[in-house]
């Protein structure tokens, strides 16, 4: 699984004034004045007094403030495998391509681990490996054995797509998980191209959309990678 192979990730919706939202969110919590009012203030076109506040605000533990905040991305040529991680979020939305509704017609696509692809001798068991499930899986369609069943027989290699939305909060929150390096790989480098996608749109977003070590200066793993120290230590 090479990297420019997989996890094709395009940023399809966001909100036009993000910043001036989020500023109208922290501002109200601790403001007399209206929601309205804060939103048209001179404050709410100043990006520094606006990104000063909201560093605050976010650094006292005050997410609420950016769950008003929703982002959706295309995400195509996934595996099974990452999907499922991926879903395990549980506030995002996802729509993705089903393998009820969708019949694979010839040798379906799948993604290889590139510590199989490694090893010439595995990866070539491992490409040979698909060729035989695919072909069962055509014998199985064809005998009329409904394509909801004979998925059954696909591995968790197969490609897969999605369409996958998100508050900012979450976003954050899966950042600071999924680019740490005890997540796997190919999970890694979607995320990280769902960060680059946002941050082209949002610069300021790039000291929050970081692995959680580099953002809280320790690790909380159980194994940590030597990146930051561990904490209590």
């Amino acid at each position: 699984m090479t990297e420019e192979k997989f996890a094709q990730v395009r940023l399809i919706s966001k909100p036009e004034n993000m910043l001036k939202t989020i500023y109208t969110a922290c501002r109200t919590c601790y403001s007399a004045d209206s929601p309205l009012n804060i939103y048209d203030c001179d404050n709410a076109q100043d990006e520094e007094k606006m990104l000063k506040l909201i560093s605050r605000v976010i650094s006292s533990g005050h997410y609420s403030t950016i769950e008003h905040i929703q982002i959706s991305f295309a995400i195509s040529n996934i595996s099974r495998a990452c999907s499922h991680q991926l879903v395990r979020h549980r506030h995002m939305s996802f729509s993705q391509k089903s393998q009820r509704y969708v019949k694979e017609k010839g040798q379906f696509d799948y993604l290889t681990p590139d510590t199989i692809q490694k090893n010439e001798e595995l990866n070539k068991k491992f490409d040979e490996f698909m060729g035989k499930i695919s072909e069962f899986y055509l014998e199985l369609t064809e005998a009329g054995i409904p394509a909801e069943d004979a998925r059954a027989v696909l591995p968790n290699a197969c490609s897969t797509s999605m369409v996958a939305s998100l508050n900012l909060r979450e976003m954050i929150h899966l950042a600071n998980l999924r680019l740490c390096t005890r997540a796997q790989k190919e999970i890694r480098i979607l995320v990280k191209r769902m960060c680059d996608e946002i941050i082209k749109e949002e610069p300021w977003l790039k000291d929050y959309l970081v692995p959680k070590c580099e953002r809280f200066g320790f690790c909380d793993e159980d194994k940590s990678c030597g990146r930051m120290p561990v904490k209590g230590n």
